[in-house]
């Protein structure tokens, strides 16, 4: 297994990994739709790949996870640089072989590099599973996104 940059030729497969992962994330009560949202990831996967913000993890030689990373800026100044990591996905068939812990220290280490002081990341709160393997590796709640129908009987 080995993490590599990805390039412009692993767009489509990262595309399709996406695609899987927000899938999955709606058992979970994601509200967003994989295939009907494929151009716009698709867009969004393209920028990443230029800036070199995309890493895979191939096993013999096919893409089976990927995460993408970026530096915060938003609007607001900011007392710490804040590095962003985001759709960390490993097939299921992939999972629990160290995978997913190799994709998240090679983001870390990218993110490090980049003059990130503080790493933050998010999962779902029904994906038990997700939120486990991040406390594993040292990460822990800071900020909690709270929702609620607008069709509520506590209104």
């Amino acid at each position: 297994m080995e993490i590599v940059t990805a390039s412009m030729e692993d767009v489509d497969t990262i595309v399709d990994l996406w695609v899987q992962l927000a899938a999955g994330q709606r058992a979970h009560g994601s509200h967003l739709f994989g295939d009907r949202n494929r151009t716009a990831v698709r867009e969004t996967v393209v920028q990443r790949v230029v800036a070199e913000n995309v890493l895979v993890a191939n096993v013999d030689r096919r893409t089976v996870g990927f995460v993408m990373v970026t530096i915060d800026s938003g609007r607001y100044e900011q007392d710490e640089r804040r590095g962003i990591i985001e759709n960390i996905f490993v097939e299921p068939a992939y999972r629990n072989q160290g995978i997913g812990s190799e994709l998240l220290d090679s983001a870390e280490d990218r993110l490090r590099s980049t003059g990130a002081d503080i790493l933050a990341l998010e999962a779902m709160a029904d994906n038990e599973s997700a939120r486990q393997f991040y406390r594993a590796h040292g990460y822990g709640p800071h900020r909690i996104e709270l929702e609620k129908p607008t069709e509520n009987d506590t209104l």
